[in-house]
């Protein structure tokens, strides 16, 4: 997990923004959107509150190793009026 509060227009040391990347057997067969339920279930806490973003990165091994163990570059911030 990574704390990307600081790209975006938030107060110093604001743990709002996040990426996750996690790889899994259990998403096995699982079509993204499903994976995402199943984190953000698990999550459902933490998004009520101080969580305001959420990038998910989600991989079954196969994929991982697929993808050169690597995930995407999450984009600049746009919004916000942040300059």
């Amino acid at each position: 997990m990574e704390n990307e509060s600081h790209r975006h227009n938030v107060p110093p040391n604001s743990e709002t923004h996040f990426k996750v990347t996690l790889v899994s057997s259990r998403f096995e067969g699982l079509m993204p959107v499903k994976r995402h339920q199943q984190v953000y279930a698990l999550l459902a806490d933490e998004l009520a509150g101080p969580v305001h973003a959420l990038a998910l990165h989600l991989f079954t091994p196969d994929e991982w190793e697929a993808s050169g163990r690597s995930r995407p570059d999450s984009p600049d911030c746009r919004g916000g009026g942040q300059s």
